[in-house]
């Protein structure tokens, strides 16, 4: 096997911008690009491998075929034909709607599917530009209901000021959003569930109003999840991984790099994902496979891999994620 990249999943949307397609460095002419889905097994979104002898297959079918070679020997078991991770780019023209996702336990009786615990990483803000992130008081579900009846939901939400860098960990349950100006890479549970609980009354371009899913909400939020800031403290070193998040549904280190280093993979039951934010580098594994990735890309290192060497080209910044 070697390193992967996909074609991406470019979703326009009512929220949109133009950074992404910059930023990717595509040939692209579309307007209102809200997301790139770089790594999706979400069934209708599925990547599709952009070069090599797999290329035109879809992940899914990368999985079918590879299995534990790709994934890794524990997470077959866990996951079987199911890649158990979704990449994205985000670009936030204007706000994003204030919503909640539910756990594996509510999501698989609802809707068969995986729950939804989440991270952003901010790439680049816009003065002004926030996240937000769970309560700023704790309230009651009668009290959810009733301000969002009134249009004064947002007013018991914790805002986060946001700057590149900035690290937030989204755990299913805990209500949050988006702001305009906000530019950020995620990394979540290969699921699409999201329940939308505030939409700042906005009509989408044939004048109707999103659909709320307000009473299906309830049981998702967490109503005690209050926190003065809900940013993920971490030091910001060169030339090292960081570790930023640790959970159970994925773990992710941020690299910040002017120097060579080799990355140890061989204990690591797990692929690898590596994705770009500034800068470019080379990977070199230990089969001598060699790829180039500059921002806006992203690669997924199988589970046979042992070893990989990142050179910059003078900097890069990466996020690495595994299960």
């Amino acid at each position: 096997m070697y390193p992967l990249k996909f074609e991406p999943i470019l979703k326009q949307t009512l929220w949109g911008g133009e950074k992404i397609i910059p930023f990717k460095h595509l040939n692209e002419t579309l307007s209102n690009v809200g997301e790139s889905w770089e790594v999706s097994a979400v069934e209708g979104s599925e990547s599709v491998v952009s070069y090599g002898p797999d290329k035109g297959m879809t992940l899914t079918e990368m999985v079918r075929r590879y299995k534990e070679e790709l994934v890794g020997e524990a997470n077959y078991t866990r996951f079987g034909d199911k890649f158990p991770l979704l990449i994205k780019f985000i670009d936030a023209k204007l706000d994003l709607s204030i919503q909640v996702h539910p756990d594996d336990a509510l999501a698989k009786k609802r809707h068969n599917s995986f729950g939804k615990n989440e991270m952003w990483y901010v790439i680049s803000a816009d003065p002004g530009a926030k996240l937000i992130s769970g309560f700023s008081q704790e309230i009651t579900p009668k009290e959810y209901k009733e301000r969002v009846h009134d249009g004064t939901f947002a007013e018991v939400l914790q805002s986060c000021p946001i700057q590149p860098g900035d690290v937030f960990y989204v755990p299913a349950g805990r209500v949050h959003g988006i702001g305009a100006g906000a530019f950020v890479a995620e990394i979540q549970q290969t699921s699409d569930i999201t329940y939308r609980i505030y939409d700042y009354n906005r009509k989408d371009k044939n004048g109707k109003t999103r659909e709320l899913h307000t009473a299906q909400a309830v049981d998702a939020i967490n109503f005690s999840d209050v926190q003065d800031d809900f940013r993920t403290a971490y030091d910001r070193v060169q030339n090292e991984p960081v570790e930023v998040v640790a959970c159970p549904y994925f773990t992710t280190s941020v690299y910040d790099m002017t120097e060579e280093i080799t990355c140890d993979y061989s204990e690591l039951d797990s692929f690898v994902i590596f994705i770009c934010t500034e800068g470019a580098c080379r990977l070199r594994d230990n089969e001598d496979h060699e790829i180039t990735l500059q921002a806006g890309e992203t690669v997924l290192l199988p589970a046979t891999t042992q070893n990989v060497t990142i050179v910059p080209d003078q900097h890069v910044k990466l996020l690495e994620t595994y299960v």
